[in-house]
């Protein structure tokens, strides 16, 4: 490994290359993951650009030496962990965008770029990228960008209305185990040309390749935007309600809930500037036309009425509709503000059925009243995704908690669904997504990546145990 990092260093320049011990623990240990390993990456590379990234890959092939891909550094499932050891490769430099053809509505960035960034930089021609996997401007953490994006399929808050990212890659250029650069696609929004390799690549999480470009669809940005918030006796039925919103076929941009906990801790933090219900409350987005909007509000109303809450909050003056999505917005941050010395936070994710997710959200709340432990459901019910947010002190809680996330994982496959709506497999859930595909499923994504990396160096140990 040594080595490598030695002829990496002669090929790209002293910059390129850190080996300082803050940075190499910032690339291969994280307190954002449900899972760390002891060992680190033995440096951190800096690339500026594509040919940068496969002189890389090359050495480190020639050196048989590992590879993982780091950008964000926002991952949850310890996706940029180093179990191998190896080389890190930060985007950090890779942030522009390459190209941006409004007239098609599309734009080529690098994998650096955060989606945040790009849509301010987009912001002035009437488009945006809609993929959004939740607001961190608020604290000093580092955004979702591109590049894990990609790798780990994400969604978020408008997956309802606009899909996830695979439904917004046109293609993609990435860098192969050996340094063979390949581009999956050219630029129209369709094709039928041959195997969809945007499709093998996104959601790889940096197991087949190093995505260094892409090319990414957008949006209009709607006209007419509102919000409408609705408090609940109980979960269960406000969960039912937003199923019978997308049951009904009303055009929302976003449909999210927040259980009773959650209100009240963000009562209790105040980042918000008012005081909310203390009930599971969902928070509904609207975008469209002005007409469309008031239709979508109006049928929403009814809906509720239907659930036993005929009040309604909801606005269409923008600054009065960031106060009342506020609360959807603050509410990650206000559970993390009540950490004391010591604690730690666990964050994960399932999906099921939408005919399903009412009844996993009921049981997944009392499992975690009976760990005894301080946590908080919340999550994008609109697509039967949620989160468990659970804080924890020291190996005898987490014991308590790592039940209560595979309880809530194996409830959700009983039901259909998956281990991970958009967090991904990682280090994490290894174990869970065998139980979920079973051998024939994983024995083909592995003799796939073997084709691709036969040494096993892409990030190994990710979605599958190493062989």
């Amino acid at each position: 490994m040594l080595q490598a990092v030695q002829e990496i260093r002669k090929t790209l320049g002293e910059d390129s290359v850190s080996t300082d011990d803050e940075i190499l623990l910032a690339h291969g240990y994280s307190e954002w993951s449900t899972v760390n390993v002891d060992r680190l990456p033995v440096a951190v590379v800096f690339p500026q650009n594509t040919e940068e990234v496969s002189k890389i890959a090359k050495i480190c092939s020639k050196y048989s030496v590992p590879i993982i891909p780091f950008s964000g550094g926002s991952s949850v499932e310890g996706h940029f962990s180093a179990p191998y050891g190896g080389v890190s490769v930060d985007f950090s430099y890779m942030n522009r965008i390459v190209e941006f053809h409004a007239e098609d509505m599309d734009v080529q960035v690098q994998p650096g770029l955060s989606w945040m960034d790009l849509n301010k930089e987009i912001e002035h021609s009437g488009l945006f990228f809609p993929v959004d996997p939740g607001p961190s401007a608020t604290i000093d953490i580092s955004q979702a960008q591109i590049g894990g994006m990609v790798g780990t399929n994400c969604s978020g808050t408008n997956a309802v209305r606009y899909g996830t990212m695979k439904d917004w890659v046109v293609n993609l250029t990435v860098v192969l185990a050996d340094g063979t650069i390949v581009k999956t696609k050219r630029r129209p929004r369709k094709s039928s040309a041959g195997y969809n390799l945007n499709s093998l690549f996104v959601g790889s999480e940096g197991t087949l390749g190093l995505v260094t470009e892409a090319t990414l669809k957008l949006a209009p940005l709607p006209t007419h935007t509102g919000v409408a918030v609705v408090a609940f006796p109980t979960i269960a039925v406000a969960a039912k309600m937003a199923v019978e919103v997308i049951q009904k076929g009303v055009v929302v941009g976003a449909i999210e809930i927040l259980d009773d906990v959650m209100m009240k801790v963000i009562n209790t933090i105040g980042a918000t500037g008012r005081t909310w219900k203390e009930q599971p409350t969902l928070f509904i987005k609207f975008t469209g036309d002005e007409e469309m909007v008031e239709h979508s509000i109006n049928r929403v109303r009814c809906i509720a009425e239907k659930y036993g809450s005929p009040h309604m909050e909801f606005e269409i003056d923008k600054e009065k509709q960031e106060e009342l999505w506020s609360a959807r917005k603050e509410a990650l941050w206000s559970m993390l503000a009540l950490r004391k010395s010591g604690n730690d936070t666990w964050t994960t994710d399932i999906a099921v059925p939408l005919s399903r997710i009412a009844e996993l959200i009921e049981l997944s709340k009392k499992d975690l009243a009976q760990t005894g432990l301080f946590g908080s459901i919340l999550g994008h019910v609109g697509d039967g995704n949620f989160h468990q947010v659970i804080l924890y002190d020291g190996d005898a809680e987490r014991v308590r908690v790592e039940k209560c996330a595979k309880d809530m994982v194996y409830r959700a496959l009983e039901m259909e669904g998956t281990c991970t709506g958009e967090h991904g497999v990682g280090l994490g859930k290894i174990e869970s997504l065998q139980a979920e595909l079973g051998d024939v499923p994983i024995t083909i994504m592995k003799n796939i990546k073997r084709s691709l990396d036969p040494q096993w160096l892409m990030n190994p140990g990710k979605i599958f145990h190493r062989e």
